[in-house]
């Protein structure tokens, strides 16, 4: 980073970078997570069965997750301001050539490819090591918690305002001015270049070491791999339920409203859920923390299936199910930085959210498959079950403890 950039970045008040942050997290991931609404809507006026468009988001899950660690690396290296940027042109381009073109290609190149290359520039990955690195340690894991509830609202907000441009335009003009909301991150990206790590970063978390340096000794890292394999399960469950809940709350005889309200309540609980549990990072263990919220994630599910469906039901699900919606962000990515240090924050949260999408091509593609075959989703519901219980084991025996290094040159 250049002198520059740190004169910047140091004149910037904290609660600008993380307004900035909130407002692309929000945007970023409400459009996302709208994409659910138009599964079947789509899918029947092309006459495609569900698996098309779900390969392509599926497509798009594992492209984000894959380009995760690389706009990290750049972001890490160069400054976020010009990922953002770029990465939101790339996105809203995807979702206008999905429109564009009806063809099976275009909808795996445009809403696949390019919106999962999009998303990878403005999510996760890329903002939270931006506010992760211009808090200090004992106010990160509550930013990071506040970052996220952002993308919880802007699933909150938007998901309904997708619903409604549905019901009046269609999907191929609600869809383009989804994309054309995208833009306002291009704005909020200037103030967030630049950013370098608070002053009370020391040589043994890391701030003098290389980049390679750091990735080897997380290669090396037990925990690490701990925190890769219990992400995997979180991108199963959120991308599963975020894509196929709105054709299954149909599939039980509700209203299409049923779905995408339940979806927009899952945002609004997960708003008080992301704070709160970056609140309780703060605090306690995040590795006992995230254990609690993966077993309870099951138990909700193993609740929602075994009940009759109906609309108290199908929201009740969704209040619950958003408390521990996105709560796995905050504590997941603290962990990193409490154990590797924030300088290279996005790099190594990147390979673990790249698990992360991992999980959620496979809850993608499988719902479209199963049911496809079976005209049934209840298969990959106790899959979500039985991942859930995984996760909340291998989270509990991580090593969380900060590793004590002394500086390495480049």
């Amino acid at each position: 980073m250049t002198r520059t950039d740190k004169a910047i970045s140091s004149s910037r008040p904290i609660w600008v970078v993380l307004l900035s942050g909130c407002l692309v997290l929000c945007l970023a991931f409400g459009v996302r997570s709208s994409y659910g609404l138009f599964v079947k809507p789509i899918s029947d006026e092309l006459s495609w069965g569900r698996e098309v468009l779900a390969f392509s988001l599926a497509i798009q899950n594992l492209l984000w997750g894959a380009a995760q660690p690389f706009a990290g690396m750049i972001a890490d290296r160069y400054g976020a301001g010009r990922v953002l940027a770029l990465s939101a042109l790339v996105y809203a381009g995807g979702i206008i050539l999905g429109v564009m073109d009806y063809s099976p290609i275009a909808s795996h190149m445009g809403p696949g490819f390019f919106v999962g290359i999009g998303l990878s520039g403005t999510t996760f990955g890329v903002v939270l090591a931006v506010i992760g690195r211009s808090v200090s340690e004992d106010k990160r894991s509550l930013a990071l918690g506040i970052a996220t509830a952002s993308a919880s609202l802007g699933q909150f907000l938007i998901i309904p305002l997708g619903s409604s441009l549905l019901q009046s335009f269609g999907w191929q003009d609600a869809l383009l001015i989804l994309a054309g909301l995208l833009m306002l991150i291009v704005p909020a990206a200037y103030f967030l270049r630049g950013v370098s790590p608070t002053s009370d970063v020391s040589v043994d978390q890391g701030a003098d070491m290389s980049m390679s340096a750091v990735l080897k000794e997380a290669a090396r890292h037990r925990g690490y791999w701990l925190l890769i394999a219990g992400f995997f399960v979180c991108g199963f469950h959120l991308a599963f339920i975020t894509v196929h809940f709105p054709s299954y709350a149909i599939d039980k005889g509700l209203a299409p409203e049923v779905g995408a309200w339940t979806l927009a309540l899952v945002g609004l609980a997960n708003i008080f859920g992301s704070y709160t549990a970056g609140a309780l990072g703060g605090t306690y263990r995040k590795k006992y923390l995230l254990s609690g919220i993966y077993i309870a994630r099951s138990v909700a599910i193993l609740a929602f299936i075994l009940v009759p469906a109906s609309t108290v039901s199908f929201l009740a699900f969704g209040f619950v199910m958003g408390l521990l919606w996105l709560s796995t962000v905050p504590l997941t990515s603290g962990l990193v930085a409490q154990i590797f240090g924030p300088k290279y924050m996005g790099t190594l949260f990147g390979f673990v959210f790249f698990s992360h999408q991992v999980g959620s091509f496979i809850g993608v593609w499988l719902g479209g498959v199963l049911y496809d075959s079976t005209q049934s989703y209840d298969l990959v519901w106790w899959i979500s079950i039985f991942l859930g219980v995984f996760a909340a084991v291998v989270h509990w025996p991580i090593t969380d403890q900060p590793l004590r290094r002394f500086s390495q040159a480049t």
